[in-house]
């Protein structure tokens, strides 16, 4: 089996630091596997998603030295030549078409329901001031309600009753499919074996995973990073520490790109031997990372030694 992994940020934003250290360790269990690393932007978020975004996430990569590889056309489900990377908003057809899979073969349904849409009022005018009830169609996946386990690397094993999951919705119409199908038969087609992210996606594993066994598709191997923490072991976010958050803010400080893959690949894991060396070249990194040695605790982003590794690197430069 050749692994196969992915990074998919939504480019709502600039790129985290913990989204590129989730890049970092799945490119480094990849090529440390001899297996591929493919990119893809999840632009769900019609609203939200921009360009801007998209190329600062993929500019931050670059410097990072993160090379994706290309995917092949027939894994693209395009026409001729190599895609770079897969864009949701691109592959709505295909999308459709499982979910057109899903509901011929009853595990999902259509459900008309309402919903309170307000023309030119308030939000809170009810509907005989102004506010007009009107119905959409969504798409629900027919739970099975039954208990789900995977066996994680990092967390060990995990068991999930889905019944408090209910009918889920899997898309706000035929023609508009939501994120958990949209990763679910990304994952297919690309050929995804390992799925490395941050444990904030715990919960979404069940839904995936019924997705899943209800088309027929294999479940890959889970493993589940611990977040990223600030000094104070809070979560590290923007609305709390500002720009602190995002690798360009590093980057514009004079961190090289080595001191942060450096620091990035410490931010939860560490060598096998007690005795290693904290400064690791990409090319050791690669030779001796193992998802097994993951911490499974919050990692605390240490500002202090990122400066010092950022020093040590320096010096080196200058010799």
């Amino acid at each position: 089996m050749q692994v196969v992994t992915r990074f998919p940020p939504s480019p709502t934003g600039f790129l985290h630091v913990g989204g590129a250290r989730t890049a970092l360790f799945n490119y480094l269990f990849a090529k440390q596997q001899g297996g591929k690393f493919f990119l893809r932007m999840e632009d769900t978020d019609k609203e939200r998603s921009k360009r801007e975004y998209e190329d600062e996430i993929l500019d931050g990569l670059r410097w990072l030295g993160i090379v994706w590889d290309p995917v092949k056309p027939a894994q693209a489900g395009h026409g001729a030549g190599n895609t770079e990377i897969w864009r949701s908003s691109e592959r709505t057809e295909i999308y459709r078409s499982y979910l057109k899979k899903l509901i011929d073969s009853g595990a999902a349904y259509l459900s008309r329901e309402p919903r309170k849409r307000v023309d030119a009022t308030p939000p809170n005018l009810p509907p005989e001031m102004g506010g007009r009830e009107d119905e959409v169609e969504v798409v629900r996946f027919r739970n099975p309600n039954k208990r789900v386990g995977w066996k994680d690397i990092v967390r060990g094993q995990v068991s999930f009753d889905t019944t408090e999951l209910k009918d889920f919705v899997i898309a706000k119409s035929v023609g508009e499919p939501l994120y958990h199908l949209a990763v679910v038969v990304d994952d297919l087609e690309m050929g995804i074996t390992h799925i490395i992210r941050g444990e904030d996606h715990i919960s979404n594993t069940p839904r995936q995973i019924l997705l899943q066994e209800a088309l027929g598709a294999p479940t890959p191997f889970y493993a589940h990073l611990p977040l990223v923490l600030a000094a104070d072991r809070s979560k590290l976010s923007k609305r709390k520490h500002g720009e602190a958050v995002s690798l360009s803010h590093y980057r514009a400080q004079g961190i090289t790109p080595q001191a942060m893959v450096n620091f990035l690949a410490l931010l939860g894991w560490h060598p096998s031997a007690s005795d290693a060396s904290e400064i690791l070249s990409f090319s050791e990194l690669v030779e001796q990372f193992q998802l097994e040695r993951v911490q499974k605790g919050g990692a605390v982003l240490d500002v202090n030694k990122l400066n010092w590794l950022n020093r040590q690197y320096l010096k080196r430069k200058a010799a």
